[in-house]
Formats: C-alpha cells, structure tokens, sequence
C-alpha cells in the first residue's frame, strides 16, 4: 500500500498569479484547482471560469445558472492541487511543505502516472493496466454505478494493436471519408431522376404512377438528414442506453464497447467519433434497407441525405464536447445540454444534433430551478 501524499500548500499571492489561459487556477472552500486543461471542456464557455480565476467560485458551483452535479463535482477532484493558506504563514513550513510535495509528484512523473487521474488504480474496479473491455462484463450489479462515474483518461479496449487502432479515429477521419461519397452520390441521383424513369407505387399499379422530378432531390436529401435525425434519437436511446441485465457478460460487454466506454471517458478525444471501419459496415445495412424499401433514385437521395446527417451528427458530436460556442448561440445551448446528459441525466436527454425527438419520447431534460436566494 503506498503512503499517503503530502499536501501542498499554496499562497494567496501564488493563486493569484494564474488567472489567465495559459494557467488558470481556481478555489472551492479553501481547495486549489488547476483548471488550465478544463477550459475548452466547460459548457459555459471557458469566458465563465476565467471570469472567476483566482477566486472562490464555491456559490458559482451551486448556481445559477447551472447547480453542479455530484458527477461534476467528482469530475473537479482530478484538479486539485493544494490548500490555499494566508500569506502569513509561516515561510519555512510552507517551503518544507511544498519540498515534500514536489519529490511526490516527481516520483509520479516517473511512473507515467497523471495528476490529473481521479482513477484510484488500487481500489477501483477494473484493473487500468489491462484492456477494459474483457472485465467489465464481471461488475454485474456494479457495473451501472461503474460506468457513470467519468473519468479524465484514455481507455483500452483490445489486446490487440490492430483492432486497437480500428476502434479509435481522428475527428476529421469522418469528413474525409464520408464526405466524397455524399458528393458522389448527390450528382448521381441527380443525373438518375433527370433520366425519367423513377416512379412511384410502380409495384401496384402501372396507370397510377407519380415521376419524381430531378428537382425533388433537395427535399429528398432534406427528408434522409430528418430520417437520420430520428434514427440517430433511437439508437442513443435504446440501443447505446440499453441496460444490460446485471447476470449478463456478454450483454454489458456490448454495452461498454458500442457506448459505455464513452461515458465513462467523455473526453478521449479518439473515441468521440465513429470509426470508418465498423461504421461502413452500418451505413451498408441501412443502404440495402433503402434499395430493398423504395426505388433505386428515391431510395439513394434519401439515403444519401441520411449520410450527411451522420456526418452532421459525429462532427457536431465531437463539437459539443471540444468546442468553444458563443454563449447564447444554438451550439452553445446543445452543448450545456449534452454535458448534463453525460453528467447527471444520463436517462433523459439523448438528442445530439437536435432536442426535437426528446420532446415528444418524453424524454427532455428539464429545466433547473432555484430558490430567491440565489
């Protein structure tokens, strides 16, 4: 068992010498924290925190605007860096104090391990050493609490290398691979309706048929982006939010890799977005779903729609967590809503580009409260 670290003692004077980007520190009831590498992350523009930096923002994690969730708050802890003392203290305790810290924290760096980890590697879970994906189907009944405590680090998920790096990508893998297909295919189905010879109900009747004209391909293509929106609702809702039964390996193993992994890790920048690998495999079974329900031209520009929907979702997807939108813009908006999901309502919530579908599922996260108080 390794013996308890020291803790560092910081000076107002040195607290208030880090307001800025570049280094910004914050206090919460005497606690120091280092919040320089959250900045980007918080939902309210980093503009919020470093408004406050160098001060306590204690009532600030109460609200309003937003009343911090126990996630959020255990989210913090991978911050802190010391207690603030007085100036006056005395000066040979506080170096002796802080000499003590620094050959902790060289001893870390020399071990690889981060500051900023909240994982307690001897008591959690799950051995982080190992790739994840093969234990956490042994936390059983554990598993839901497990899953939705987030943590700051990158995660494992195979043995091997190769199928390692299949399961991660570059956000901007998903625009270079997608987008030219959409291209592609718009000038295809355009040039097939301009042809003529796509109709409609042709299957029941050949007096009765409607052509559709080269110039519906724009509402075509419009209708597969809100078909998409629809299916992406769905699948976030009750396939990625599924709950595995607790006696079930298998089930919350699947649940950990299609999902769980992501809220467990909300910012592992190489899992935000969905692999082109595994993701073809997907939009090839929703494009022979389309050929199979409607006729070749129709069907294609509906689907082609559908795939810059998805391009549209992942890279807005990838935005919200990394992204820095003007305070009162839609994107701003999305994103506050989309941490709350990760954060504290991982049951409601499930719109990524859109909360339209959570209004009528009933499943819109609702709005905060607070007392006259505040």
């Amino acid at each position: 068992m390794s013996s308890p670290v020291s803790v560092r003692c910081i000076l107002e004077s040195e607290v208030s010498q880090h307001r800025s980007k570049e280094s910004c520190w914050v206090l919460v009831s005497g606690r120091v924290y280092d919040v320089t590498g959250f900045l980007r992350r918080h939902p309210g523009g980093e503009a919020l925190i470093l408004h406050q930096a160098g001060n306590d923002v204690s009532r600030e994690m109460e609200g309003p605007p937003h009343r911090h969730s126990e996630n959020a708050r255990r989210w913090m802890e991978q911050y802190y860096i010391g207690d603030l003392i007085k100036d006056t203290a005395e000066p040979q305790t506080v170096r002796e104090r802080r000499k003590a810290t620094e050959s902790e924290q060289t001893k870390e760096d020399q071990t690889g391990a981060s500051r900023c980890s909240s994982v307690n590697t001897e008591t959690d879970l799950v051995n982080w050493t190992k790739p994840l994906l093969w234990q956490v189907g042994h936390l059983g009944e554990k598993y839901d609490e497990w899953v939705h405590q987030p943590v700051d680090r990158p995660i494992r998920l195979f043995h091997s290398n190769f199928i390692e790096a299949c399961s991660k990508t570059s956000w901007y893998m998903v625009p270079a691979v997608w987008l030219p297909m959409v291209l592609y295919l718009s000038w295809y189905c355009f040039t097939l309706l301009a042809q003529g010879d796509t109709r409609l109900f042709t299957t029941f009747t050949s007096e009765y048929t409607i052509l559709v004209h080269k110039y519906s391909f724009p509402f075509l293509f419009l209708l597969g982006m809100f078909i998409w929106s629809l299916v992406e609702y769905l699948i976030h809702r009750f396939l990625f939010h599924m709950r595995p039964p607790a006696s079930n390996y298998y089930l919350i193993t699947l649940h950990f890799l299609l999902h769980g992994q992501h809220h467990k890790s909300p910012f592992d920048g190489s899992r935000l977005v969905f692999p082109p690998i595994p993701a073809s495999f997907v939009i090839v079974g929703f494009y022979i779903l389309v050929r199979v329900l409607m006729p070749l031209g129709l069907g294609l520009s509906v689907f082609v729609g559908g795939l810059c929907g998805y391009v549209v979702y992942d890279m807005i997807h990838y935005y919200l967590h990394y992204g820095c939108p003007k305070k009162g813009s839609y994107l701003y908006g999305l994103k506050a809503y989309h941490v709350k999901h990760h954060f504290e309502h991982q049951r409601l919530g499930f719109g990524i580009t859109t909360r339209f579908w959570d209004h009528p599922f009933n499943s819109l996260i609702p709005e905060e409260t607070f007392g006259k108080d505040h």
